[in-house]
């Protein structure tokens, strides 16, 4: 009789809370994508004071943290730029998140970003951390590289995806 209730809430604590709903893209695909794709990816930034800056501003504005790790090599990386990018769901990430970009190279640089918010560096890129500003804990622990693979996606999947951290 135990089982079932204990099987349960495993997963009800395994998965995200719900949050809030993502707006619905007119984008289907991302061949909708403004082209070329952007490179957010500032190769020469202080990435720690860039993570400290956005960390102070989402505490403020009572936004959650989105650190996106990754490179402008990583197709993946600049299709979740470009879907983060439409006019459809840039106002709503800026209304939930702020989001800061860090180089991370060729995994070469940067992997202790992963580390402090208690991540372990990433194997694959775009790795996204949620973090809660207060807290400064991980929000989406074991699914930061959920995002990996963004191009066999659809915009769509992605905005839900980013949607289930919210609050």
């Amino acid at each position: 009789m135990m089982k079932p209730i204990v099987a349960l809430l495993s997963m009800l604590f395994a998965t995200p809370a719900l949050g809030r709903p993502a707006p619905h893209l007119a984008e289907a695909s991302f061949a909708a994508l403004a082209q070329p794709l952007p490179n957010p990816y500032d190769e020469h930034a202080d990435a720690t004071a860039d993570v400290d800056a956005a960390l102070a501003t989402a505490k403020a504005a009572h936004k959650l943290l989105l650190i996106d790790l990754g490179g402008n090599w990583c197709g993946d990386c600049r299709v979740l730029a470009g879907t983060m990018a439409l006019a459809d769901l840039a106002p709503w990430i800026a209304a939930h998140y702020q989001v800061v970009t860090v180089d991370v190279g060729r995994f070469s640089k940067n992997m202790e970003i992963a580390t402090r918010f208690g991540a372990r560096p990433p194997k694959g890129v775009p790795a996204v951390l949620i973090i809660e500003p207060k807290t400064q804990k991980l929000r989406n622990a074991g699914h930061t590289e959920a995002l990996a693979d963004a191009r066999h996606m659809s915009p769509q999947a992605l905005a839900d995806w980013l949607a289930q951290w919210t609050r």
